[in-house]
């Protein structure tokens, strides 16, 4: 008789639920799996087989069939040995099908019969919640993160011993996580790099807490020295916390990508990727043949940090348009295309020349010919998508001198970029996004609205540079995060100034 269990599988960060179909035959002793599994699924049947025997039950001297329904859909992982092994002891009449209908399994055997954690629980949990699913079943590694769901009853198992004792004796223990309580328990961090110690450079941390307010792109440009990349390690101490539906979208991410410790199962802080300009395109937007996220989607709701940006190949750079317009990236192959997301902000870092010495004291020994050809890698449509230009001069020798910085510290600039997202979420609740960088064109029309002083420095400005429509709208956007800053609903002059400032230098 033909029986079958739930799990799930993923499609990217999303999943799918798949009944696992488990039939026994007279025939030569065997285990065949269908339903378009991967190598790591069709391996599983050694897995499975050792750890039936090293359980203490018997395996069928029969053929097994076990079929993945849906079976049009590739499976992938290895979270399939348990509910494939379940199978099997239900036809050896050691479980009961009946008390097994309401609950799903996910876990790795190992030959012991211990089960070992998996990638992408929570994606998982969460395809089987809306697929109706009340109970799950899954390593003990990953029980904290599974339960996360905030709705599954989640049972955590260290071994296939443990889950037959479930239906059959001794139940398994609930886990149980708070998820906004947990991560208003972590909202304070402490940060190794603090706005403190930065000496002078007032524009360039003004232009970071801008970008920090709103979402918004940055491109540093200085002479080595000047201070471009420790500001930028600065950046992650004054952006604000994640709002619960924030984190679970990034725990999915990096759940998948295997990256979440069981200890903390939850991502609590926005993350601060740095990648070498030795990247490769794939390695910046994802892929593979079984597509995985890239640091794009890893950087999401938070910030790419690309420095010595000029260094990175031009090919690489391009590719990150349309994800920078977009807020998401599609993987296509030819069975099928996955959408990761990809909202991030984008901070660069770059010298403006060869030498790095262009307009500074020390004098530049390139010719106009290798300055362009350097500056010729950030092409016009890649430069039009960042809202933020600013010049980081070298720091002049009282500067220097001091012993101290003489600035805010990243707590009090925090503050301020707090609030300014406090008011953006409010004003976009019914929107569907959460910083001013977001905002389409219809909505820079609805929410971007100008006093008539700041009307004719737009329009002055739009003359003399001849700007683009994407140009112009991320003038507004940035205006709109100059005046949120500020506390005032109306855009002001001095707002569009300080954003044509920092556009169009």
């Amino acid at each position: 008789m033909v029986n079958k269990l739930r799990t799930a599988s993923n499609i990217g960060i999303n999943a799918y639920e798949v009944f696992v179909e488990t039939d026994v035959v007279n025939s030569l002793p065997g285990v065949s799996i269908v339903g378009l599994p991967d190598a790591a699924v069709n391996e599983s049947k050694d897995r499975v087989k050792s750890a039936i025997k090293n359980s203490g039950y018997t395996f069928p001297a029969k053929r097994v069939i076990v079929n993945l329904a849906p079976a049009d859909l590739k499976k992938t992982g290895t979270g399939f040995d348990l509910p494939i092994a379940l199978g099997i002891l239900v036809e050896e009449d050691v479980l009961d099908a009946e008390k097994m209908k309401d609950y799903a399994f996910i876990g790795e055997l190992s030959l012991d019969g211990g089960i070992r954690g998996v990638n992408g629980v929570l994606p998982l949990v969460l395809g089987l919640k809306d697929a109706g699913v009340k109970n799950v079943i899954v390593p003990k590694s990953n029980a904290k993160e599974a339960a996360l769901n905030g709705e599954v009853n989640v049972f955590g198992a260290e071994s296939l011993n443990e889950v037959v004792a479930h239906f059959t004796d001794k139940k398994l223990a609930q886990t149980f996580v708070d998820a906004q309580k947990y991560l208003s328990e972590k909202i304070e961090q402490d940060y190794l790099f603090d706005f403190k110690m930065v000496k002078g450079q007032f524009k360039a941390k003004k232009a970071l807490e801008f970008a920090a307010a709103g979402g918004h792109n940055l491109l540093m440009s200085g002479p080595p020295g000047s201070g471009k990349t420790m500001m930028a390690k600065c950046l992650p101490s004054i952006l604000p916390p994640l709002e619960l539906s924030e984190a679970l979208e990034l725990t999915k991410i990096y759940s998948v990508c295997g990256l979440l410790s069981p200890d903390e199962p939850l991502v609590t802080v926005r993350p601060f990727r740095s990648v070498h300009h030795t990247a490769s395109a794939n390695g910046i937007i994802g892929g593979g043949s079984n597509p995985k996220p890239g640091e794009i989607t890893l950087a999401h709701r938070g910030v790419l940090f690309l420095d010595e940006m000029v260094e990175f190949p031009r090919s690489v750079l391009e590719v990150l348009r349309q994800p920078i317009e977009d807020g998401e990236v599609v993987i296509s192959r030819t069975k099928h295309s996955i959408k990761y997301p990809a909202d991030f902000m984008l901070l660069g870092a770059m010298n403006p020349c060869p030498c790095g010495y262009y307009g500074d004291k020390k004098g530049c020994s390139c010719t106009d010919f290798q300055r362009n050809r350097y500056l010729s890698k950030l092409s016009g449509p890649l430069l039009d998508r960042i809202d933020i230009r600013v010049d980081v001069p070298r720091l002049d020798a009282e500067d220097l001198m001091k012993m101290t910085a003489d600035g805010e510290g990243s707590a009090a600039i925090r503050a301020r970029v707090v609030k300014a997202r406090k008011i953006q979420a409010k004003r976009y609740e019914n929107e569907g996004i959460l910083t001013n960088s977001e905002l389409n064109s219809k909505q820079v029309r609805k929410y971007c609205v100008l006093d008539e002083d700041s009307k004719k420095l737009l329009k002055s400005a739009s003359i003399q540079y001849g700007l683009s429509g994407r140009k112009y709208d991320r003038i507004l956007k940035l205006a709109r995060t100059a005046a949120d800053l500020e506390g005032s609903e109306e855009i002001k002059a001095l707002h569009m100034m300080q954003a044509l400032q920092y556009k169009l230098s």
